[in-house]
């Protein structure tokens, strides 16, 4: 697929992770926060922003203005080198890695991966990260995507490993 055409249908790629677990430790904003911020910058190119907890819940332990998640959004260059670097690295390195599953896309087109671990993509060095976490990448097509058949034959196009359906 030629870059012109693969720019005229992805319009973003959004990175999100969820530090709720993770705060819960001791030293949660001088030592962990600080590690994942810099480890999501390394793998995406770009520093992620903080996202806070809009009301406190006391079910959760949770309080007003403390950091839950923190988000990146990619677009142009830094999106077309995300996209290269997920299909071509860090998806093969996933362990029993079989192929994305077609209901991983929504009804708007958007497709959604989750990585139970950041050490798959090559940036990270296992021996030096002092924190383990997950986080999850969304696809978000233009508005030319009219369904989900669409959207499997776009992702297809750009390169996107499918799971293959077994017959019984």
């Amino acid at each position: 697929m030629q870059k012109h055409d693969l720019n005229n249908k992805l319009y973003k790629i959004v990175i999100n992770s969820g530090v709720g677990r993770l705060s819960a430790q001791p030293n949660f904003s001088d030592k962990i926060l600080p590690e994942i911020i810099k480890e999501i910058s390394i793998i995406t190119g770009q520093k992620p922003s903080l996202r806070v907890a809009q009301k406190s819940i006391a079910g959760f332990k949770l309080r007003e203005g403390t950091v839950v998640g923190l988000k990146v959004t990619l677009r142009s260059f830094y999106m077309d080198s995300m996209l290269s670097k997920i299909i071509n690295t860090a998806l093969p390195r996933v362990r029993d890695f079989r192929g994305i599953n077609t209901t991983a896309i929504d009804n708007n087109g958007n497709l959604n991966i989750g990585f139970k671990e950041h050490l798959v993509f090559p940036e990270i060095s296992p021996e030096h990260s002092k924190v383990n976490f997950s986080f999850q990448v969304t696809f978000v097509p233009k508005n030319s995507i009219k369904d989900k058949s669409d959207a499997v034959q776009f992702y297809k196009k750009i390169g996107i490993p499918f799971r293959k359906k077994v017959e019984k």
